[in-house]
């Protein structure tokens, strides 16, 4: 009869928080993140950066790119005049502009990533967060990404979209 009694205790409080929790209206909601980025005024700013900081580097890279040609047409003209300690010189010299010219691409792929990081963190950050209080705002349990590309396989009619609520909530009226 003990053992009864126990048994009854332990599943009325397993039981208990389920019945609480069948209460509770679930709200699920969805937004697209990329389209309330895309329409972000600070993105617009964050792209002409962007670009000053694209061609800053390009217009450097086409100038080592210049004095590498400049240097090798010089050698192919001059190339049956040189003595064979000069010729392999000026080659060294060719070969290192064409080093120097590979490192800089590399380097500027790897800046142009770091300075484009750099510049949509805070926007990022700032629509994350605007995401976060609509969902808390509005007693949303889950709001998943629904942007192209993300991973959600389905989505039912229940799930509200709060894109509409984070662009108001970010003051865009795009």
């Amino acid at each position: 009869m003990k053992n009864c009694f126990k048994v009854l205790i332990v599943a009325s409080i397993i039981a208990l928080p389920s019945l609480s929790f069948a209460q509770k209206s679930v709200k699920f909601g969805h937004v697209n993140s990329q389209d309330i980025l895309q329409a972000m005024p600070e993105r617009d700013s964050a792209e002409i950066q962007m670009q000053k900081f694209g061609k800053e580097l390009q217009d450097t890279y086409e100038g080592i790119n210049v004095e590498l040609n400049t240097k090798y047409q010089k050698f192919l003209q001059e190339e049956k005049t040189l003595t064979d300690l000069v010729k392999k010189t000026r080659q060294e010299e060719i070969q290192s502009y064409q080093d120097r010219l590979k490192l800089f691409g590399e380097n500027a792929q790897q800046e142009i990533q770091k300075k484009q990081a750099e510049l949509m963190q805070p926007i990022t950050e700032k629509v994350k967060k605007a995401i976060g209080d609509v969902g808390k705002e509005n007693g949303f349990i889950y709001v998943f990404e629904m942007a192209p590309g993300s991973s959600i396989l389905y989505n039912s009619p229940e799930s509200i979209d709060i894109t509409s609520l984070v662009k108001a909530k970010l003051a865009i009226k795009k």
